[in-house]
Order: structure tokens, then sequence, then C-alpha cells
């Protein structure tokens, strides 16, 4: 699916859409140029982009795929200052909302893209350039004839082996039962990853989604897979 931009949509929290969104403008910031947002604008969505000149820092690198408002990710980022963190999300609002957040806090380890999150991890995201990602309550498509499209899929796993490092971790969080027994069987099938934990500290920061979640009773299903 594309937006009426003709950029790719991005699979975020339970698919929420605003047909009423802006636009970002297409036009480049200069690097390590002061920034006055930490929106990330793109003037091409084929050539990949380069990490260390997204940051002040050269600095392991993690990606959010679908953040929200950017609960989980601004948090996160404020808490592990000698890490570098993107955060993926097709919805100009959230983004806004994770910049001013973001902006706020000073976080000048943390950037925002606009992007579908498949697209970027296949053509925009340099190779092994990525220490972890997380994905958390994506969309889950509940209906059979929608499964297709659910972000987390075999091809994912492909894609997504091709973007982390050796010993990179991809963490998983949905309230989706039979989402998450997707996710766990495409993981366990491809012999790229093995099963790994949550990290206490990392499982203590709760996504907006989640948040919503628990107080309506559902419990947050969490796996995690490290590339070999």
């Amino acid at each position: 699916m594309k937006t009426d931009d003709g950029l790719p949509a991005s699979a975020s929290g339970h698919g929420h859409c605003d047909a009423t969104e802006e636009r970002l403008p297409t036009v480049r910031s200069s690097s390590r140029a002061p920034y006055s947002t930490l929106i990330i604008p793109l003037t091409s969505i084929t050539d990949r982009l380069e990490p260390e000149e997204l940051f002040s820092r050269p600095q392991p690198l993690e990606v959010e795929l679908g953040s929200g408002d950017g609960t989980f990710i601004a948090q996160y980022a404020q808490r592990f200052p000698d890490r570098n963190f993107l955060a993926v999300e097709r919805l100009l609002g959230r983004l806004r909302k994770i910049d001013r957040k973001g902006l706020r806090a000073g976080l000048a380890n943390l950037r925002l893209v606009r992007i579908e999150a498949s697209y970027l991890l296949d053509y925009l995201l340099p190779r092994e350039s990525v220490h972890a990602l997380h994905v958390y309550f994506p969309d889950p498509w509940p209906k059979r004839k929608h499964r297709k499209n659910r972000l987390v899929n075999a091809r994912f796993t492909e894609l997504a082996a091709q973007a982390l490092r050796p010993g990179g971790t991809v963490y998983l969080r949905t309230d989706d039962q039979d989402y998450f027994a997707q996710m766990t069987a495409v993981f366990a099938a491809n012999s790229e990853f093995l099963l790994a934990e949550s990290p206490a500290d990392l499982a203590g920061i709760i996504t907006d989604f989640e948040k919503d979640f628990r107080e309506k009773g559902f419990a947050t299903l969490r796996s995690a897979y490290q590339r070999r």
C-alpha cells in the first residue's frame, strides 16, 4: 500500500491512519547541521541512508519500526545515550509528537524517518548496519484474507538478517495470539536466527499501545531472535 504522495505506507501500531495528514517536504538538510527537527527529510527512496551522517557521534544503531507516539523510543534513547536510535513511522502527526518529545529531552542520539517499515529494511538501511530492531504491536491484520499484509512474515526475517550485524537482535511484542504464533514460526524457520532473551531493562519500557492493552487486560507476548 502507498500513501497519496507515493511513499510506501508503514506498518505501525495497529495500523491507524489519518487521511488528512500533512506531507513531509522533500528537501535534505546538511549533514551534521544543528537540528530544529529530528525528522530526516528524504530526497530519494532509492539511495541508502548513511547513519554516520545522521548522528553527531558514531554509535551502535537501533531501529524501531512503527514508533506510534514515541513513548518507547524517547524513553529508551534517553536511557542509553551511548546508542543511536532511528524511529520509523508513516503518520506525520505521530512523527511530530516524537519529534517534540525528542527535542524537549535534548536527544542528540534520536532521528526520525517517515517511510514504510519493510521498504526501509529492504532499500534504505545499509546492510549489516543495525545492532537491534524493535517491532512492537504492528497491525495484526486479524482477518484471514488480510494476513498477507502483516509486517512480520518469512520475507521480513530475510530483510532483518540483511540489515542486522552478526549478533544483532530483533525484539518483538504483540497482544495478538495468532500473530505471535506467526512471528515465532517464521523466525524459527530461518536458520540465520537463534532464540534470544529480552533484557529486563528493555522489557520494562512499555509502548503507548502496550499501556492501553494492559489497561484492557490483554497480555503482552514477547520474543527475541539473534542473528548468528
